[in-house]
């Protein structure tokens, strides 16, 4: 389960007037910063609004009566690094899925698939029966042996001062791979390299997620997306958390605790009052209001509602952010069958199962949903988490073969569910179920469990109820769009300073933000000590 404070009692109060860092928001990131300052001898409090720790990284029983323990917002891990688990002592770990990805096809009116796994002969095998011939196997082995270079090259700054654009471009070392990833649109690289429209459509995946766009987007939004989802500990590899989300907030708050911090659950901070060389955090809590004296404050929340708190007008230059994926989590009695027999599908949801993102599908999807529609074919990525750590079942339901299933939904901008949101997320659902049905063999509905009150075990969360559920602006799981990790002319040494000298961005907002990684958290904590 998620980590719950044992402050969360709405009587406790912080036990001083005043800590060298108060740290508003108690998500992974937040927790991250507290640890490596306590440890670092500094005094720290943690104030949290919601009556648990972890954020958007977190585990829960979702459906009533079943031991099930999903990751319900973010769930996999690439970006967090050895450095971090390592520095902080944390017991966690994480397993890697043993198939990259499965993406159902129909060549010649027969049900088929593109099976990719590290067997690189079955591999190269399943991309010659969808493509007819080995050029696309070919190319995908040297695009990604290209993003694994500069992966291994970029990756180790994320946790340093940002270096610039130069320094950067002299660190990946390489000029196709800088031009194809920091200069030029996506799309010409994967047109460039790819034939096939299924191929390019898997290839262009990692560059929408959680971020609406398209491939030939001039501002590179999708770079930046696609970047970030390939460099991760210098692999890319998305791995399993052991024992959910919960597992990592759970050992970051204990290591935060261990060290000395406070964590208070229960408590909203409401205003940040600084003059840059000291500041005072206003807070609720269910029967109290106080205020707390800090040196240096941190934020673990969106820049926007850091904005807010500090009384300063929005950064009228940043586009306002805007969630764009349907995420919806499912509990099965089994796994379903596919219409393509030639695949298992303990193989197939193993890894990343692919549904209507061909290159010409996320396209379309796109431009009906730019157009303020919801997509007749939704494009969505599924997993099975419990086919890789069944620990987050109880074992009377490992006993039986029941089965998590998690969906992250594309291009579902938060404006598509404006005005009437139930409607709406009913309507993407259906859309989305679609989808899914459309490849298997049998409909989702027919092997989804029941809860203790007689409901199917499937639950969707659209952009506005991320909002609304972890208080994130229209629900954007990065807080606002993604950077290239470099410096510019905006930010500072380590990418999280703000106008205030003695208030820091700890979250996913700040530069080499997003995902689960720690790393705004580490950088705002080594920002603190060096200053």
């Amino acid at each position: 389960m998620h980590s719950v404070s044992s402050s969360s009692a709405a009587s406790v109060r912080p036990s001083r007037s005043s800590y060298d860092v108060v740290i508003v928001g108690a998500g992974h990131n937040g927790l991250v910063a507290a640890a490596y300052l306590a440890r670092a001898g500094r005094s720290v409090l943690v104030l949290e609004r919601q009556d648990h720790t972890g954020g958007a990284a977190v585990s829960a029983q979702a459906f009533s009566g079943l031991d099930a323990r999903l990751s319900r917002y973010s769930y996999l891990v690439s970006l967090l690094p050895d450095k971090i688990v390592n520095d902080l002592g944390l017991r966690f770990q994480t397993r890697q899925r043993r198939i990259a990805s499965y993406t159902p096809a129909v060549v010649n009116g027969q049900p088929t698939g593109l099976l990719v796994q590290d067997d690189l002969a079955r591999t190269r095998d399943s991309f010659r029966q969808l493509t007819g011939s080995d050029g696309d196997f070919d190319a995908w082995q040297k695009f990604y042996g290209m993003t694994e270079r500069v992966a291994k090259r970029v990756f180790p700054t994320m946790t340093g001062p940002l270096p610039s654009r130069a320094e950067l471009e002299r660190i990946v070392d390489d000029k196709e791979a800088w031009e194809a990833l920091f200069e030029r649109p996506l799309g010409e690289a994967i047109e460039s390299r790819f034939s096939n429209d299924l191929v390019r459509g898997v290839v262009l995946t990692d560059a929408l997620i959680g971020t609406f766009t398209h491939a030939h987007d001039e501002s590179l939004l999708q770079n930046r997306c696609f970047l970030y989802h390939v460099i991760g500990n210098g692999t890319g590899d998305w791995n399993v958390p052991v024992g959910g989300m919960g597992a990592l907030t759970g050992a970051l708050a204990d290591a935060a605790r261990a060290a000395g911090a406070e964590i208070l659950v229960n408590h909203d901070a409401v205003g940040i009052d600084t003059d840059g060389t000291g500041a005072e955090v206003r807070y609720r809590s269910q029967d109290s209001e106080g205020k707390i004296g800090a040196g240096s404050v941190l934020a673990n929340v969106a820049p926007p509602t850091l904005a807010r708190l500090l009384g300063d007008e929005p950064d009228a230059a940043q586009p306002a952010p805007e969630g764009a994926q349907l995420k919806v989590n499912m509990l099965l009695r089994r796994l379903p069958r596919l219409r393509d027999r030639s695949v298992d599908p303990k193989d197939a949801f193993a890894g990343t199962f692919h549904i209507a993102e061909t290159y010409s599908e996320l396209e379309t999807a796109y431009r009906e949903a730019a157009a303020g529609r919801i997509p007749g074919n939704p494009p969505s990525e599924i997993y099975c988490h419990s086919l890789t750590d069944s620990s987050i079942l109880g074992p009377d339901l490992v006993a039986d073969g029941y089965h998590t299933l998690t969906l992250f939904g594309l291009h579902m901008p938060a404006r598509l569910f404006a005005g009437d949101g139930d409607k709406a997320r009913e309507e993407a659902l259906r859309a989305t179920v679609a989808s899914l049905d459309a490849v298997l063999d049998e409909p989702i509905a027919d092997v989804l469990a029941v809860d203790a009150d007689g409901r199917p075990c499937i639950e969707a969360k659209t952009p506005l109820d991320l909002e609304a559920d972890l208080g994130l602006p229209s629900g954007h799981i990065f807080h606002r769009d993604l950077s290239f990790p470099f410096a510019n002319e905006e930010t500072g040494r380590w990418g999280v300073e703000t106008a205030h000298q003695n208030v820091l961005l700890c979250g996913a907002g700040a530069t080499r933000g997003g995902g689960v990684s720690g790393i705004p958290g580490h950088n705002a904590a080594m920002a603190v000590l060096e200053g």
